[in-house]
């Protein structure tokens, strides 16, 4: 594989990731896309060398990595023809039981997560009727004699069925009962193994990327006090953190979904002759790919920003909102770009294309849509009117 820019402060990092994947050839991934397939192997090999711990403290296990360094797990992964949607997961909700669990919580836990027997792949935040305006989620739930009863639903969470505990964000304060919108909401530690069917109904949603998302129902399931992460109504708050590391991870996967297009356009370009000369000389194909090349890496480092602020415990939420939508759309251009110098043969299956164009698709309208994005911005760095 050709790199195209220079080492950095994370090579070793880069090339762990790049050497594991590399028992992971695209023909892997493309049987595991054709079977609509979760990538259990390769999620194993991450899980015994330790990558998906990298952010887990060393006194429970883990590297004691920040949020920088996950972002470069991720980002290698995809620039290596994998998909980190089978497991970032477990690093942005890490941070929110990082950040903001009990020591008694950490303890159960991480240790076990380090180890690899617990995975914490899920988040269940969305709703059907509220999409992002979360502040409107209905799932409620109620405490009883120890214990929060919760009754509602879910939809496009991922991950449930390869997961061991999921964050579950619910209203415990009816939103007609606070002052504020944001307040009133709690996050709870769910063990999966307790809870589906015994309270909790899975339906996967069939989709156009490979990627395991499903609805969830909630009938009566009952989470143990002790599973309350932080103050009871101050879960919105808490889930932000867990947002802004999302985000910018998928900016640093998008980001290695773009080096992955422009490497394998810019090979493409230099191999194919037609009338007698390599296409990659005609500026009309070379242009284009040098655009795309410019905006990846005018979108990596808002990434680095985001990251670093975070793991400074700063504000970072416009760094984020702003990493993911510049990230997501350099991407998304890098997959034209890509498509377009392979002409007919980006569309197929051989080529890897087709299934990388669909995957980094997703990344415009999730986690949060571009107008999402545009509304924060509008908002809370430019001092418009708020539009919703």
């Amino acid at each position: 594989m050709t790199i195209l820019n220079a080492p950095d402060e994370h090579q070793e990092i880069r090339d762990a990731i790049r050497s594991l994947c590399q028992a992971f050839p695209d023909e892997y991934f493309r049987k595991i896309d054709e079977q609509r397939a979760y990538p259990e192997a390769f999620v194993d090999a991450l899980i015994g060398a330790g990558w998906l711990s990298a952010m887990i403290p060393e006194e429970y296990g883990g590297s004691g990595l920040g949020l920088t360094a996950a972002t470069v797990i991720m980002e290698e992964i995809n620039r290596s023809g994998g998909n980190s949607g089978a497991v970032h997961g477990q690093m942005y909700n890490m941070g929110t039981l990082l950040r903001n669990g009990s020591r008694a919580q950490k303890e159960k836990y991480l240790p076990d997560i380090a180890a690899g027997k617990l995975r914490i792949q899920s988040m269940a935040v969305t709703e059907p009727t509220t999409g992002t305006d979360t502040t409107k989620i209905k799932t409620a739930a109620v405490k009883k004699d120890g214990r929060y009863v919760v009754n509602g639903q879910k939809v496009w969470i991922s991950r449930v069925q390869h997961s061991d505990l999921m964050i579950l964000l619910a209203r415990t304060t009816p939103l007609a009962d606070v002052k504020k919108k944001s307040e009133g909401m709690s996050i709870f530690i769910v063990e999966l193994k307790d809870a589906i069917g015994k309270g909790l109904t899975v339906r996967p949603i069939p989709n156009l990327v490979n990627h395991e998302t499903n609805e969830l129902f909630f009938d009566n399931l009952e989470i143990p006090e002790e599973n309350l992460i932080g103050e009871e109504g101050k879960g919105f708050k808490y889930i932000l953190d867990g947002l802004n590391a999302e985000r910018t991870l998928i900016a640093a996967e998008c980001i290695g979904d773009g080096y992955w297009f422009i490497e394998r356009a810019s090979r493409y370009a230099n191999e194919r002759i037609v009338f007698d000369r390599p296409i990659g000389r005609n500026q009309g194909v070379q242009f284009p790919i040098a655009d795309a090349f410019i905006e990846i890496e005018a979108a990596n480092l808002m990434r680095f920003k985001a990251a670093e602020l975070f793991d400074a415990h700063q504000p970072c939420g416009a760094q984020a909102n702003m990493a993911k939508y510049l990230a997501a759309k350099a991407s998304w251009e890098a997959a034209n770009v890509c498509m377009q110098t392979h002409g007919g043969f980006g569309f197929a299956n051989e080529y890897d294309i087709e299934r990388k164009f669909r995957e980094t698709r997703l990344y415009q309208v999730a986690p949060i849509s571009t107008n999402l994005i545009y509304a924060y911005v509008a908002e809370h760095l430019l001092g418009l009117p708020r539009s919703f």
